[in-house]
């Protein structure tokens, strides 16, 4: 296909869209392009506290979608994040920070510090199997027996507010407003178009965008990102009379599929990406043990999904740089808004007196809608999938494999393993001027998701619900402060406490600098490894072998938190390929009986109204005979 995007990818929801359709479906250049002259890594001065400090600071969360480990300036990214950067010298990069496999997971105990079995996303609805179903954990959406960010900060006289990718739950119990927040313009689907009101084609029928639990739409010229950031600075002006501290959530689509951005951010990059994806890997994982993210001479191994980019054709290699650099542009695109949205706080006084929290969900998507020719077909059907439209209105593009592999460099894996590309993201925690947080700092102590909402009730005084909350039992939280850590106090708070993880069969345990991991095919063959993950981030040696004691426990550890967890075993023979592909034709089965139903009854109706009408002339034929 001469000329045509086959190289980038989307969500094989496998004869539809793919697999992370289902799933999923969860400036200036501040550092060295690919081309360029290298640039000095940038120093991350430490500017002197400030000594004031009010009761309680505003807060807030950035949430980007689907970023890899190394796609910020500041973690080793060659495509500008200077604004995200920025708020890196000011406060604490993490660069042992791990989040679930998956985004609705990661959302789940991001806002509510609870383990994700324990808080409704055991599993989701496309990848859950139908002996799980209703299962206590298996919700497929948040459970009312957790409290979120959004409900304690309110409790504390904050004012709170929600926009973009909400994910958790779409009745009205379960929104945003119903959560937490006082105003909420939220997405309730996995990903929509970055351009208009239009779904992910062969997954939704709608792009269900939500206001204060209203079904609305979408203004006519319409951007996610710079809308998510213009609803936000409306939301918090709107209430800034009533001179109570906010709570932001700003949840980004970027940079999850659709891979879309505005034609100039795009451009930017149009001389970049043309040695393909094993270069930029290598570069990266060399800009982040420069920057300290990662030791010097990190070993990686190469992920057998990533293709030989010398063996592709010219169209291909063309195909692929466009979409890389839309993926670029898409990022650098989400920067500028969170840069726009600082420069308010700044303009309006309420920049030192917020804590900024930087994270991904998950790691880079890395499926190729495009790799059968079912998906294609159905692909060409609905969007142009020309090259000269990658990344623009009307496209459904994707890295693929190849550079999602670099954008968890140096790291194994990507989104949906328990691999540490999958579960490792950049985290930046930041208090600009207040001594509370180091500035410039980075910590290489283990740190994990649900460690967000205990954090932010030390640093801003919010109630934590500790097994009971306003008269009713709930989940308490789990998660540590990290405090100790953004002061420099300690390496890591978990210490080597044991913390579990399990997604579709996919499960890890951390113990101190160790991990066991394992992954269920396609992933990986079901086996469990053990590795360092701070010698080795990259998981290259497996230890098993090495230290079998240790290898032991951590098994009795695990096990410990599958049954603490309520963790089920996944039944004989699942994948969660063959469960998204079963879910995939699943819905696009009711939408054909439906539509058939639908179009039986159009019949149906036509040919009782010809009866009728036939049968009325013969009436009428009969009474003038008669007469």
């Amino acid at each position: 296909m001469a000329g045509r995007f086959s190289t980038g990818g989307s969500m094989p929801l496998r004869g539809i869209l793919g697999r992370s359709a289902v799933i999923a479906l969860c400036a200036s250049f501040a550092v060295m392009p690919l081309r360029a002259a290298p640039v000095a890594a940038p120093a991350f001065p430490s500017p002197a506290p400030s000594q004031a400090r009010a009761a309680h600071p505003n807060i807030v969360v950035l949430l980007a979608d689907d970023w890899g480990f190394s796609d910020v300036g500041a973690f080793g990214a060659e495509f500008a994040t200077p604004n995200i950067d920025a708020l890196a010298r000011a406060g604490t990069r993490f660069s042992n920070f791990h989040v679930a496999g998956s985004c609705s997971p990661t959302r789940a105990m991001l806002i509510t510090g609870v383990m994700n079995h324990r808080n409704g996303l055991g599993n989701m609805a496309a990848t859950i199997p139908p002996e799980h179903a209703g299962k206590p954990g298996y919700d497929t959406v948040l459970n009312h027996r957790v409290v979120t960010m959004g409900e304690m900060a309110r409790a504390a006289g904050y004012r709170t507010y929600f926009t973009g990718k909400w994910h958790l739950g779409k009745d009205r119990a379960r929104l945003p407003g119903a959560r937490g927040y006082d105003r909420a313009f939220s997405l309730a689907d996995a990903g929509a178009d970055n351009f208009e009101q239009r779904p992910i084609e062969g997954m939704y029928d709608k792009a269900d965008w939500f206001e204060d639990g209203k079904p609305a739409t979408l203004p006519r010229h319409y951007y996610s990102s710079r809308f998510i950031v213009d609803k936000m600075i409306d939301y918090i002006d709107g209430g800034a009379a009533s001179g109570k501290p906010f709570l932001a959530s700003v949840n980004f689509l970027a940079n999850h599929i659709p891979v879309q951005a505005p034609d100039s951010d795009i451009a930017r990059y149009r001389a970049m990406y043309r040695d393909g994806w094993t270069a930029l890997r290598e570069a990266r994982a060399k800009r982040a043990a420069a920057l300290g993210i990662v030791p010097e001479g990190t070993p990686m191994v190469t992920m057998a999904t990533t293709r030989d980019w010398a063996k592709l054709d010219a169209d291909e290699r063309k195909a692929a740089a466009r979409v890389m650099q839309a993926y670029a542009g898409m990022a650098s695109a989400m920067d500028r808004e969170i840069g726009r949205l600082v420069a308010h706080l700044k303009a309006t006084g309420q920049y030192e007196n917020t804590i900024f929290v930087f994270l991904s969900d998950n790691g880079p998507e890395p499926t190729n809608p495009y790799a059968s020719l079912r998906n294609r077909l159905f692909l060409n059907l609905h969007y142009d999938t020309s090259l000269a439209n990658i990344g623009r209105r009307n496209s459904l593009s994707a890295i693929g494999p190849g550079w999602a592999s670099a954008a968890a460099s140096p790291l194994s894996g990507y989104k949906f393993s328990a691999a540490e590309g999958g579960l490792r993201v950049p985290l930046i925690v930041a208090w600009p001027g207040h001594a509370s947080v180091r500035a410039g700092a980075i910590s290489n102590g283990f740190a994990h998701v649900t460690d967000i909402v205990p954090t932010l009730a030390e640093l801003a005084g919010l109630p934590l619900p500790q097994g009971e909350w306003k008269g009713r039992r709930v989940e308490p939280v789990v998660g540590r402060s990290l405090v100790p850590m953004l002061k420099g106090a300690a390496d890591s708070v978990h210490g080597d406490t044991p913390l579990g993880y399990e997604l579709s069969g996919n499960a890890a345990l951390f113990r101190g600098n160790y991990k066991l991991v394992r992954n269920l095919p396609p992933t990986g063959n079901g086996r469990w490894r053990l590795f360092d993950i701070v010698a080795d981030p990259g998981e290259t040696r497996d230890l098993a072998a090495e230290m079998p004691d240790r290898f032991a426990a951590m098994q009795a550890d695990y096990r410990a938190f599958a049954r603490a967890n309520g963790v089920l075993d996944m039944p004989p023979g699942y994948t969660a390929d063959a469960q998204i592909n079963a879910y995939a034709w699943e819905h696009q089965g009711k939408k054909r009986a439906i539509r058939l139903a639908a179009a039986a009854g159009g019949v149906l109706a036509l040919l009782i109204g010809l009866v009728w009408a036939w049968r009325r002339r013969r009436r009428r034929a009969r009474s003038w005979s008669l007469s």
